[in-house]
């Protein structure tokens, strides 16, 4: 017998392709997952901590499935995880900053070079240009400019 792979290759395959092989690669471990989720369910106490995880788990089991019936969703998250990662980390390393003040200012400094980064902007470009525009005296009421996803290294 071969052996199943739930893995189907990410953002390689087309949408529809993705798609096309979810009935077969995916939709029978998402059911055998299901039933034997519903025993394990069965098994524990519901006030117990893990029957209140479990419970947790199953509330919003028809959106797990999502990825079954649409392509562009990914079987998991490990993308978004992985983009986001820097940024948590940075909040974290954060508070080794030797003092309170200068922790939430390394943790916002370092947000906002993760945002540039995730939208294509050069962190350096982006911080040079928006302590600029604050030095000249940018208006405080168009704050919302000077954010990563607004900036274009053109108007800088």
């Amino acid at each position: 017998m071969k052996p199943r792979s739930t893995r189907e290759g990410g953002g390689n395959r087309a949408l529809a392709e993705r798609l096309a092989i979810r009935p077969d690669r995916s939709a029978q471990l998402v059911e055998e997952f299901s039933v034997w989720f519903k025993q394990q369910r069965a098994r524990i106490s519901a006030k117990s901590r893990l029957g209140e995880k479990l419970a947790h788990i199953a509330r919003p089991w028809k959106c797990l499935q999502v990825f079954l019936t649409d392509g562009r969703v990914e079987i998991d998250s490990n993308a978004v995880e992985n983009t986001i990662w820097p940024l948590a980390l940075n909040r974290k390393n954060a508070l080794f900053a030797g003092h309170d003040e200068g922790g939430r200012n390394w943790g916002r400094i370092a947000s906002l070079i993760e945002t540039a980064k995730l939208n294509s902007v050069d962190p350096h470009a982006y911080l040079k240009a928006t302590l600029e525009a604050l030095a000249r005296g940018h208006h405080a009421s168009r704050i919302d400019d000077l954010l990563p996803w607004n900036f274009s290294s053109a108007s800088s």
